[in-house]
């Protein structure tokens, strides 16, 4: 078992988290998209339709030109970490790649304190990709309790590169966004990104 087998429901029985709505960032305002990314946005889909890009053109042209116009945006404080490894409790199926890892520090190996993890949801299907995320989330966690790094927060977030659903880990409890952002108002997703990093730094 790794990342990818987990459901909403095995994530419950396995791991013992419960999941629930909740409004992860109240009072959210779009931030200012630079010019870079709408125009990179606007020449990687080329005039297609998003859900008829495969999963690898969706991280290469919407995905990955997003997490690091949110890089730019928080003053470079976190790193980007694409297909890392996070090999934390194989016997419970916490192990695996991630799409893509934030990390509250200097891009250098090995991984340091991760506080987000992306999950590309598979077949357009955001919902497939819950369990995987919350799961991610949750090796997350221990790999930072590992480092002696306690009460850090951990959020995650399934995407489509169109779709994005955030999530917060809090304890036993997976909290699930009561709204998706989509990429048609990219400067809200981008400031999940930078509420993200601000409430990690808070609480680290």
């Amino acid at each position: 078992m790794s990342f990818s087998d987990f459901t909403l429901e095995s994530v419950g029985r396995v791991l013992g988290v419960i999941s629930r709505a909740a409004e992860l960032f109240p009072d959210l305002q779009p931030v200012t998209v630079p010019v870079w990314l709408q125009e990179a946005l606007s020449r990687g889909a080329q005039g297609i339709q998003l859900s008829l890009l495969s999963e690898k053109s969706r991280s290469e042209f919407i995905v990955a030109p997003i997490l690091l116009a949110g890089r730019e945006l928080s003053g470079n404080r976190f790193a980007i970490y694409s297909g890392q490894r996070l090999d934390v409790d194989p016997e419970r199926g916490l192990t695996g790649e991630c799409d893509f890892i934030l990390s509250a520090s200097d891009p250098v190996l090995p991984l340091q304190a991760p506080i987000a993890t992306i999950v590309e949801a598979k077949k357009n299907d955001i919902e497939s990709g819950l369990g995987q995320c919350i799961a991610q989330m949750v090796a997350a966690d221990r790999f930072n309790q590992s480092m002696g790094q306690y009460g850090s927060r951990v959020f995650g977030c399934v995407t489509t590169g169109e779709a994005w659903q955030f999530l917060r880990l809090d304890g036993v409890e997976a909290l699930l966004e009561r709204r998706r952002y989509y990429i048609d108002n990219v400067g809200r997703i981008l400031a999940a990104i930078q509420a993200i990093v601000n409430e990690c730094r808070k609480s680290s």
